[in-house]
């Protein structure tokens, strides 16, 4: 609501641009006249050149974003044009010369249509009306180019949406409203503008301030700080908050739940405990445990639409109707998702055994965190993991809402009619899931579909979890789903604070300790020194983590009850505790041999400006 009541206003703000007062006069000339022969042609006319401008500018934008990633730079750079055309006067002025003249051109033509030799006026007919609405419009339409065009390139960053609309609709009805108190009042409002000029440029030159730093943030490398945390698909955004409601969220099974709360899955996600409800009736994924058997396979829907993506790996952008005739797996998934992790060997071994028997696997890249939104961070991750299968980035969740999705990972399977038949949410109940496929491509006229069960050698944060030993939840560390913080006092959001830790935590408390940043989503070390400390019961520990906003690398140690890991250290620790945060990702911390039992975790950070995510166990 706030961005719309924005927009509004940036539209009424426009007619006291330099460049419209010149042409309001001609403009106040028509009040006095016929509304059907005179003011709505004009109006007409003006709305024309309004739409083609801003179409021009969507299409175009929007075509340079998607090109390819760099299509994000050439439009920042477009948001810094923008900006410099508020604060400098003058050069908006020059960029806006040749449409001002022009439209100033038309204008005095339309002023000639509309007198008689002698200079008597003989009123102005349609068409004269119209040529002026259109003379308006190419002078509207620069003078508002710096606060429209930071709309529409947002839109071409995040794509086009109902959003976008709205805002366009709302810039308009400010640019509209402007106009109607001039029609209305005429000469008095426009010697008002004049005298109010100079408060409006301040203002736009305040806003192009603005706009440049925010330019320069992103330009060093702050978008995977502050922007990033401001993201719209973020834990903590907005936006997320609002697929949340629309949609409902979970990982793996672990604290997931669907749109009316009426089923919260037990932290168990083999395939014996995991079950879950469609968001909608009648959806894709019909109310089905995930253990159930496959055969025989009934049809729970048509594949929804997979657009909506804004970017595709390893493959140019897929669409439901090209894929008919094949079977196609659509795997949700997360990079930091320790249950999307231990499945992907499964996944990457059956998008391998059956590809040339007309399996296609699709991987939704739905982020959780902020930073998984970062297109390179994806793509990192995706050359890491070694997946080769095509991705689709879903940033803004269109395909996650288009399945009704509600879980990581979540699998479903469609058959070479493009008919969902079967579905599964969380880890395990791999055989299963592989005799699907079979069946599947056998029911499409594969010949000799490879039988057998895939026998899969995972290792590291990819090993299968001992769910059997796991007595700890997934822990957030961010105050919006933070649970079980134990440190005197509680958290203070969002400002630097000091914190102690708990001096004997109970099973599954945790605590801080040192100086941390507490957000919505993580927790940023503010010194040297920091530590969390964790009272677990499980045979791995992850955290997810990552460096300071500029990404140089946080070193950092790891203790189990006050002493070196030892034989107990995971993939990404020592057996002395050290090891270093360098990107953002899932670190594995603790994996212990022999018995399981429990154990007060602590790491210790010598470089301020680590984040810290979430806690998982396996």
């Amino acid at each position: 609501m706030t961005l719309l009541i924005l927009a509004y206003l940036g539209g009424i703000l426009t007619i006291v641009s330099p460049c419209i007062l010149p042409v309001l006069p001609f403009v106040f000339s028509r009040a006095g006249q016929s509304f059907s022969r005179s003011v709505l042609p004009m109006l007409a006319g003006m709305v024309l050149m309004f739409a083609v401008v801003a179409t021009l500018a969507a299409v175009g934008g929007s075509w340079v974003v998607q090109a390819n990633q760099y299509g994000r730079w050439l439009a920042l750079a477009l948001v810094a044009v923008f900006g410099a055309t508020l604060l400098l006067p003058k050069l908006a002025e020059r960029l806006t010369h040749p449409l001002v003249s022009l439209g100033n051109r038309l204008t005095q033509s339309a002023q000639g249509d509309g007198t008689v030799s002698g200079g008597e006026s003989k009123g102005a007919g349609p068409g004269a009306s119209f040529l002026l609405g259109i003379a308006t419009g190419l002078l509207w339409a620069p003078c508002a180019g710096p606060i429209l065009g930071l709309v529409l390139t947002g839109a071409a960053l995040q794509g086009a949406s109902v959003g976008t609309t709205l805002l366009l609709i709302a810039y308009a009805a400010g640019a509209a409203t402007s106009l109607a108190l001039a029609l209305l009042v005429g000469g008095r409002v426009f010697a008002t503008m004049k005298r109010s000029l100079g408060a409006g440029e301040w203002i736009r030159r305040v806003l192009g301030g603005l706009m440049l730093a925010g330019v320069g943030a992103i330009a060093l490398g702050l978008d995977t700080g502050a922007l990033a945390r401001l993201s719209t698909a973020s834990t903590g955004g907005i936006e997320q908050r609002l697929v949340d409601q629309l949609g409902g969220r979970g990982n793996g099974g672990n604290s997931a739940s669907n749109v009316d709360g009426a089923n919260r899955a037990a932290p168990d996600t083999s395939a014996q405990n995991a079950s879950a409800t469609d968001a909608t009736p009648g959806g894709p994924a019909m109310v089905r445990t995930a253990a159930s058997a496959p055969a025989p396979l009934p049809v729970e829907g048509q594949l929804p639409s997979i657009d909506g993506a804004v970017q595709w790996l390893n493959s140019p952008p897929l669409t439901a109707q090209a894929l008919r005739g094949k079977v196609v797996l659509v795997d949700f998934w997360t990079y930091s998702c320790i249950n999307c992790l231990r499945t992907l060997p499964y996944v990457k071994a059956w998008a391998q055994k059956y590809r040339d028997q007309g399996l296609v696997v699709i991987g939704v890249h739905a982020p959780e965190f902020a930073f998984e939104r970062d297109i390179d961070n994806v793509k990192k991750a995706v050359h890491d993991l070694g997946v080769d299968y095509p991705v689709a980035i879903d940033n803004n969740f269109a395909i996650w809402r288009n399945f009704n999705n509600q879980y990581w990972p979540a699998h479903y399977f469609v058959d070479a009619q493009g008919r969902v038949r079967y579905h599964h949410f969380g880890e395990g109940n791999y055989a299963e899931s592989e005799r699907v496929i079979q069946q599947l491509l056998r029911e499409a006229g594969a010949a000799q579909v490879a039988d057998g069960i895939t026998d899969v050698k995972a290792a590291g944060v990819q090993q299968a979890a001992d769910m059997g030993d796991v007595r700890s939840p997934e822990t957030y560390v961010g105050y919006e789903r933070a649970e079980n913080f134990t440190s005197p006092g509680g958290a203070v959001k969002d400002a630097v604070s000091d914190y102690r830790a708990p001096s004997t935590p109970s099973l599954n408390n945790w605590g801080l300790a040192g100086q941390w940043k507490v957000g919505p989503e993580q927790a940023t070390a503010a010194q040297v020194g920091a530590r969390i400390v964790y009272r677990f019961h499980a045979r791995d520990l992850h955290l997810v983590l990552g460096p300071d906003v500029n990404g140089k690398p946080v070193r950092f140690r790891v203790t189990l009850d006050g002493e070196a890991p030892g034989n107990a250290h995971g993939t990404d620790v020592a057996a002395d505790g050290t090891g270093t945060v360098t990107s953002q990702r899932l670190y594995q911390l603790v994996r212990q041999t022999g018995e399981v039992r429990d154990h007060t975790f602590s790491i210790e950070f010598f470089d301020a400006g680590a984040s810290a995510y979430a806690f998982t166990f396996g």
